[in-house]
């Protein structure tokens, strides 16, 4: 009997090393809760990890150092993307044939990690791409639907769970950072296209800027002071910044879902 065809459509597939960084030392600091916590050797995706399987290599080297079992799976719709990282594997990193459904052969994923995937396709595919793939997490486990640059400086990703969205990550490379907001053409695609007037989204970067500007007193003690301070006011001005210091000296900052939805 012939298998199902891969759900979704081939991307660009354009990667570099070290790209999605931010969003892995998130998965391993944060995060890393939901890998500890699972009673067998946790399964982490990276789904539609392009035309290099480095990302998915990667993912595993910083993974591991969290939970040494762990198992990582890059997923590609492509075959000869799959082709590519098969030498590679090994006992904790394999590669395989596949798209939204994410064939784990019945088993749930602790983490699936789409990052430049959603962006290319169309907004209004968003929500039903999000339930399929919820619906392939374990209890604890984290969808994360991410963005990037080409080099990966500037990121931002949504979390979600079971249950649904549970936050907006942004993170900057802070060296020679002129105005927050810029993160606003590397939204993921469920909110790039409402950073406008009258959206949550839009108050809240524009809330970043003006925090970001109002500390400009700091510079002179440094970039991560700056943005420290600046994070720190947002959440006095009632913003529901998560994480904390440790976080925002990375060029990090979390809000939660409600703060930035859509509508």
């Amino acid at each position: 009997m012939a298998r199902n065809a891969p759900i979704g459509t081939v991307t660009r597939g354009t990667t570099n090393p070290n790209r999605l960084r931010r969003c892995d030392r998130w998965l391993a600091g944060p995060q890393a809760w939901r890998l500890r916590r699972a009673a067998s050797a946790p399964i982490a995706v990276d789904l539609g990890y392009g035309a290099s399987p480095v990302t998915a290599v990667e993912l595993h080297a910083r993974l591991a150092r969290v939970r040494p079992d762990v198992a990582v799976v890059g997923i590609e719709i492509e075959p000869s993307r799959v082709a590519l990282g098969r030498p590679l594997e090994h006992p904790g990193l394999r590669f395989r044939l596949g798209g939204f459904e994410v064939p784990l052969d019945g088993r749930d994923a602790t983490v699936i990690r789409a990052f430049n995937v959603l962006r290319q396709y169309p907004e209004e595919e968003v929500p039903a791409a999000w339930e399929r793939l919820c619906g392939r997490l374990s209890p604890d486990g984290l969808l994360v639907d991410g963005t990037c640059d080409e080099i990966g400086r500037l990121a931002s990703w949504v979390a979600l769970d079971r249950t649904g969205p549970l936050s907006l990550t942004c993170s900057w490379h802070l060296r020679g950072l002129v105005r927050p907001g810029v993160v606003a053409e590397r939204l993921p695609k469920a909110l790039i296209h409402r950073n406008v007037p009258g959206e949550r989204v839009h108050a809240w970067l524009a809330a970043v800027d003006e925090e970001w500007a109002r500390q400009a007193p700091l510079a002179s003690y440094g970039v991560r002071q700056r943005f420290v301070a600046t994070a720190a006011e947002l959440r006095r001005a009632g913003w529901p910044v998560l994480d904390g210091p440790a976080r925002w000296r990375l060029g990090e900052l979390t809000v939660a879902w409600q703060a930035v939805r859509p509508g």
